[in-house]
């Protein structure tokens, strides 16, 4: 596709960016020379846009068939690309496929193949191994964060997809990591390297440190919550239990959390992450599943409630935040019995707790959920029409809407809830009878 400034500003246009950044402005020009690039970025650079721009350069209106592919390591990530390439406006049909709901659904999408497809390594093996993926046309394959896709034993299914793919003839690997090596199935032929690793905290970013006075940080966890108050919080841990542990004791303590790990189901994970980007919370307590392809704007707190066993993983979690131009604050609670890990330079500020606490104001957001998505031919749109004409809201007290494949999210101001829900209980949306109740 030609990529003139014309096309290129009309989509910057519709992602509400101003302009390229050096990193974009650079993965362009390496794009117009033949040959695999590798591109190492600090995470929140605007990587995704740096190497979806040459992808498009690559593909072709007339050409038939799948000629991209991205591979990812989650379905957060892959869901993210999906929503900025579909904003970008391009013309070209994507299509997402990754584990946790029905298969039929991409079965569905991928009869018309679509131009460009993302996905994680294990559904897309299986659908080249059915033959819903046809790879014959496949030109260009990007490994968007390689390095945690080996990290979490992708191996397999990545070297049966890449050995899927016989017309390759570009690659383009990301990563916000340098320290990788990369397995020899990929296929790398004497790649260029654009290396924008800045290896420093970005200015931008202020580093706190917190001491607990018991190896129980949960106290310590609420008095720090009840001082920075209800400002958008990633509070990361090391385990799924301990997620669960940590967003109950803040329940009981009347602090309104969701949670979010790998072993909730993919409605759960939708609710969750729909309540924490639309204002019902201010607080997701979370495994490092959240640390990349977390696609919530303005996220002003990361608390590293436990110690990040790696360098890596504190970079990907301090990148939630502090994205683009944002500013942001990562702050690490410390038992009596830890130390600050040898690859945080220089000493944070130390933030001292008020004895005294008070609890943080609640949301004044609410999220209903609604049986009916996209499958159903339910867009926004539609959404705000039943909410202001059946519910009798006003536009401003309708929030955020996400339409899911088969289910829908919508926040609407909590003080409005118990009256539009039951205005709205035997109403029918788009002629179809839905259940719509308070998210759970």
């Amino acid at each position: 596709m030609l990529l003139n400034p014309e096309v290129i500003d009309e989509m910057l246009s519709r992602l509400r960016i101003e302009e390229l950044n050096e990193l974009q402005t650079k993965a362009l020009e390496a794009a117009k020379e033949e040959g695999d690039f590798i591109l190492l970025a600090d995470t929140g650079s605007g990587k995704t846009l740096a190497f979806l721009l040459p992808v498009l350069s690559f593909m072709d209106e007339n050409a038939a068939g799948t000629q991209a592919l991205i591979i990812v390591p989650s379905r957060e990530l892959a869901l993210q690309i999906e929503q900025v390439f579909k904003t970008m406006g391009t013309g070209f049909k994507v299509t997402c496929c990754y584990g946790g709901h029905l298969r039929e659904t991409e079965e569905n999408n991928l009869i018309e193949a679509p131009a460009l497809i993302v996905g994680t390594p294990g559904r897309l093996a299986d659908h080249i191994r059915r033959g819903n993926i046809r790879t014959g046309t496949i030109r260009t394959l990007v490994l968007d964060e390689f390095d945690k896709s080996l990290e979490l034993g992708f191996q397999d299914e990545m070297s049966f997809v890449i050995g899927s793919l016989p017309g390759l003839n570009r690659r383009i690997l990301t990563s916000a990591t340098s320290a990788t090596e990369i397995p020899a199935f990929v296929g790398l032929s004497a790649p260029r390297t654009l290396d924008f690793l800045t290896g420093e905290k970005t200015e931008r970013l202020s580093l706190q440190q917190v001491s607990s006075p018991d190896k129980d940080k949960l106290g310590t966890l609420f008095r720090l919550i009840c001082r920075i108050g209800n400002r958008s919080t990633v509070i990361f841990c090391n385990h799924r239990e301990s997620v669960e542990r940590v967003s109950a004791f803040l329940k009981e303590k009347g602090i309104v959390n969701v949670y979010y790990h790998g072993a909730l189901e993919q409605p759960e994970r939708d609710s969750a992450l729909a309540k924490f980007r639309n204002g019902s919370s201010s607080y997701l307590v979370t495994t490092d599943l959240a640390a990349r392809g977390l696609d919530v704007p303005n996220i002003r707190y990361i608390i590293h409630y436990h110690l990040p066993p790696t360098q890596e993983v504190y970079t990907h979690r301090n990148g939630r935040t502090a994205r683009m131009d944002a500013s942001g604050t990562a702050i690490l609670i410390l038992s009596p019995d830890e130390t600050l890990p040898s690859y945080i330079p220089g000493q944070p500020e130390l933030l001292d707790l008020p004895d005294t606490t008070t609890l943080p104001d609640k949301p004044k957001w609410t999220t209903l959920f609604i049986s009916a998505g996209k499958k159903d031919k339910v867009n926004k749109v539609d959404v705000v029409g039943f909410f202001t004409n059946k519910g009798q809201l006003k536009k401003e007290d309708i929030g955020l809407i996400e339409v899911k494949d088969f289910h829908s999210f919508v926040a609407i101001r909590k003080s409005s809830a118990s009256h539009t829900l039951q205005l709205i209980k035997d109403q029918r949306l788009k002629n179809k009878k839905v259940k719509i109740d308070v998210a759970k």
